[in-house]
């Protein structure tokens, strides 16, 4: 195995410890928030001459609100929390403009979103944002450039400085992963923006496999 497929592995590895990570310190903190506001309701609710008044219940929607995390993912915010499928598609007209969609090449190995697209178009775009995110680290590695203290945006950039990507493939590229980023957040995601990432996606992931050819 070749030092590209080696790192890779590694960022595979480090992605998968990281949502872990994450997903613990979240759960921590749901735990902490809520633990503490119903400790203060008990001792606000322990003295005789205190009521259940406006404060108590503060403090009440305060200790649930952690937990509805799921529920207010589902409600379409004024402003976002939504991805659109123009959005995508503007990207997708964008990225072909700066070269960046393969015409006529396939992908060797078909990725695991896919699959999951039509079930579930939110880790479809998110399975993409973590392909397109290999393909960068691997042309990076190339490249020379030391990925592993760096996120995307400084990626993208270094790459731009070495030459391996213009100016507007980078803006291209970095507007991309942060209309993903909101997919791995949790916004409302089409079956329309799915079958994109299907079709625009694998272009685009071909594309840059071009690079590391």
């Amino acid at each position: 195995m070749g030092r590209i497929g080696k790192n890779i592995i590694a960022f595979d590895r480090r992605s998968t410890w990281r949502v872990l990570v994450e997903s613990c310190l979240a759960n921590f903190v749901r735990i902490a928030i809520t633990t503490v506001a119903v400790l203060v309701v008990l001792v606000h609710l322990i003295w005789p001459s205190l009521k259940v008044d406006s404060i108590t219940v503060a403090l009440l929607v305060i200790a649930v609100v952690p937990w509805l995390g799921s529920v207010f993912k589902s409600i379409e915010l004024p402003g976002g929390g939504k991805i659109e499928y123009q959005q995508l598609e503007k990207a997708g007209e964008s990225a072909s403009r700066v070269g960046l969609l393969s015409v006529g090449a396939s992908l060797k190995e078909v990725p695991s979103f896919i699959a999951i697209a039509e079930e579930d178009p939110n880790l479809a775009l998110a399975g993409l944002r973590i392909e397109i995110e290999k393909r960068v680290r691997a042309i990076a590695v190339r490249h020379g450039i030391d990925d592993k203290r760096m996120g995307i945006g400084q990626l993208l950039r270094a790459l731009s400085s070495a030459g391996a990507l213009s100016n507007e493939q980078r803006s291209v590229l970095s507007d991309l992963m942060g209309t993903l980023n909101m997919a791995v957040h949790g916004a409302e995601v089409s079956r329309q923006s799915a079958e994109w990432a299907i079709d625009v996606g694998s272009r685009l992931l071909a594309s840059l496999d071009e690079r590391l050819a």
